[in-house]
């Protein structure tokens, strides 16, 4: 039966408190080191020592998935890999939802010059209008109109910005470094391995392409024709939130299958296509050859739902459940313990509960920690998870 454990304190002294290899995985999504809305927390990023921690406390073999902003990914990892962890990947988190924080130049000149008409009302100097309040809109709004530049200077630098728009954050990928191979870990701790098969993207509908014989390791039938077992397609290292915004980026287009082992026989070729194909030694594997949509469709997709913000959560920065419980799944063991030592309002928890997983949350900021608390009816305060 999945247990929670919930901790109100400082994330090392509770580490520190904690056994040696007693969890299973680390999925968090710590603090950025970008003064986001001026909050202390998120003035720098995770230090070594509590990286370390983590490291300690986790099972040979057992993997971190931490969070990161884009302008501080490279200290995020840099600091995980100082603390003894394996890098291993990264994973794209791609949304829609993003706003740019960027400097709009010319009207910054113009304001510096004492030009007046950019006081969010659309005025110029004079007093007379030159727009129809574009700051009332986001700029890629039906209604906005973009606010005229009033000095030479502003015109010429006018449509220059200082950032681009957010719509992507990187997931460092770790593994706790273990002795011997992953098949021996795996049978000793249940840690190393990811879940592929239970992350796999759903793809086509099951479909036996024909041929009969013994396989040969490669999926290959004995006269070369190919089966598909439904699975759905691995998991790949980019996962997003499903919006028009996003699956707009990816292209309509039919799935052109995948290839598999090369076949040095022409007359195999023959019997099968019809012709040798050319010097193209490689036979396809048509499983989605018939599909046709957004190229979206290749990754998994996590959307956002109103329960994420239930019971009045007020944290700024709410990631999908959905998103955390597909994480969690990926590199959780079976009834394995999953850590946040950044809980934020608890969304990892209630991902691993969802997967049948027992949680270990940790928060400092009182306000945050309170959430957790209703979110989590019942849950059990103190350390028994951790021996």
């Amino acid at each position: 039966m999945p247990t929670t454990s919930l901790h109100h304190g400082d994330c090392l002294e509770v580490l520190a408190s904690m056994s040696d290899a007693c969890v299973d995985a680390v999925v968090t999504d710590p603090p950025y080191g970008l003064s986001f809305m001026g909050k202390g927390w998120d003035y720098q990023v995770p230090s070594v020592a509590i990286w370390e921690q983590c490291l300690r406390v986790l099972k040979p073999g057992g993997h971190l998935l931490a969070f990161a902003g884009t302008r501080t990914q490279h200290r995020m990892c840099v600091n995980i890999e100082d603390a003894g962890f394996e890098i291993r990947d990264m994973i794209a988190w791609v949304y829609g939802s993003g706003f740019p924080k960027s400097q709009n130049v010319g009207k910054a000149i113009d304001k510096a010059a004492g030009a007046r008409g950019h006081d969010g009302h659309g005025f110029n100097a004079a007093g007379i209008g030159i727009s129809n309040g574009g700051s009332k809109f986001r700029s890629d709004h039906p209604e906005y109109v973009k606010p005229q530049m009033i000095t030479p200077e502003a015109q010429q630098w006018d449509g220059w910005g200082t950032a681009l728009k957010p719509a992507l954050e990187p997931i460092t990928v770790a593994r706790k470094p273990f002795s011997g191979t992953v098949a021996g870990n795996v049978l000793e701790h249940g840690t190393g391995a990811m879940n592929i098969d239970g992350c796999r993207v759903p793809g086509a509908k099951p479909k036996t392409i024909r041929g009969a014989g013994k396989r040969d390791g490669w999926g290959m039938q004995a006269q070369g024709l190919i089966e598909d077992d439904g699975k759905g397609r691995w998991p790949a290292n980019l996962i997003h939130d499903g919006s028009d915004e996003v699956t707009q980026l990816f292209p309509d287009r039919a799935s052109s299958g995948e290839y598999t082992k090369s076949l040095s026989k022409p007359e195999l070729k023959k019997q099968i296509f019809g012709s040798n194909i050319g010097d193209d030694n490689r036979i396809k594997k048509n499983n989605y050859a018939n599909e046709f949509g957004s190229a979206a469709r290749f990754f998994y997709t996590a959307k956002a739902s109103k329960d994420d913000r239930d019971k009045g959560n007020t944290h700024p920065t709410v990631k999908p459940t959905d998103l955390m419980a597909y994480l969690c799944r990926l590199v959780t063991p079976p009834g394995g313990i999953v850590l946040d030592p950044f809980m934020g309002s608890g969304t990892t928890g209630k991902a691993a509960l969802s997967e049948g997983f027992s949680f270990i949350g940790i928060e400092r900021d009182p306000e945050y920690y309170a959430i957790c608390e209703s979110r989590f009816d019942g849950a059990q305060i103190g350390l028994a998870l951790a021996v």
